[in-house]
């Protein structure tokens, strides 16, 4: 057994451990270019990620298994005070269940990503997250300098809940193992993801991939003709139109 009790043991120690260590990375998509791809993590249960995102990213969440349980907050890179706001999320485009061509809206009327393809259709915008998660959110926030009052509410991606004709929350579990979300980053953003159970499906929750890659040209495709919709992208590329010029001023 190695000694740890000098510099070079424990030096030592420490490298055969690593070494030894198997970490799980994220299976990459077939239809990216790998050399494309920006970021890519594969998230344990239980686990957290934090990662700023440019304008123009596509990010792929994936529950390879088919437990996971993706807690999603956004904050505006270069203006964090400016966040996924959950309510205006379901206001604006008169829909509480998230699915395809549905924004993720700030609290400043903008569009921070929409969902450009979805394969799960089990999603909550209702119930936030747990105290778990609350907690994984708020160290992933801290690494990117973030305080507790920073941790906005958040949507949760893999977990569905629907509203019953009486009012009622009642949860509808997943949709299976490989399901995926695809979402389109309007605006450059600082992306805090938990993997933890959710309030009304306490199971345990399994790995969960994430993957980002360049994809600007899409900013360009229409992917919903709502006006509610197309009146937030206006906003949006209002507010980066102006942003841009600053900086280059």
């Amino acid at each position: 057994m190695t000694r740890t009790d000098s510099t070079t043991g424990a030096r030592a120690h420490a490298r055969s451990q690593a070494a030894a260590a198997t970490i799980a990375g994220p299976e990459l998509p077939d239809d990216v270019a790998a050399a494309k791809i920006t970021f890519a993590q594969r998230i344990p249960a239980g686990g957290y990620a934090n990662v700023v995102l440019g304008r123009g990213t596509r990010l792929r969440l994936r529950d390879p298994a088919g437990a996971a349980c993706a807690h999603l907050l956004m904050l505006r890179a270069d203006a964090p005070w400016e966040r996924l706001n959950v309510a205006d999320t379901v206001k604006v485009p008169w829909q509480a269940y998230l699915g395809t061509g549905h924004p993720l809206l700030s609290d400043q009327g903008r569009v921070l990503a929409t969902i450009v393809a979805d394969t799960s259709g089990r999603h909550d915008t209702l119930c936030g997250t747990t105290p778990e998660g609350r907690a994984l959110l708020r160290l992933a926030g801290a690494k990117q300098g973030l305080t507790p009052r920073d941790i906005a509410p958040t949507v949760s991606f893999f977990r569905g809940v629907r509203v019953g004709s009486d009012g009622a929350l009642s949860a509808t579990g997943s949709a299976g193992a490989g399901a995926s979300v695809d979402l389109l980053i309007h605006l450059p953003v600082v992306l805090l993801v938990a993997d933890a159970t959710h309030p009304l499906d306490e199971r345990p929750v399994t790995d969960l991939d994430i993957i980002a890659w360049s994809a600007a040209e899409e900013l360009a495709v229409p992917h919903n003709s709502d006006p509610e919709y197309v009146r937030a992208v206006e906003n949006t590329e209002q507010a980066w139109t102006a942003a841009t010029l600053e900086v280059g001023a």
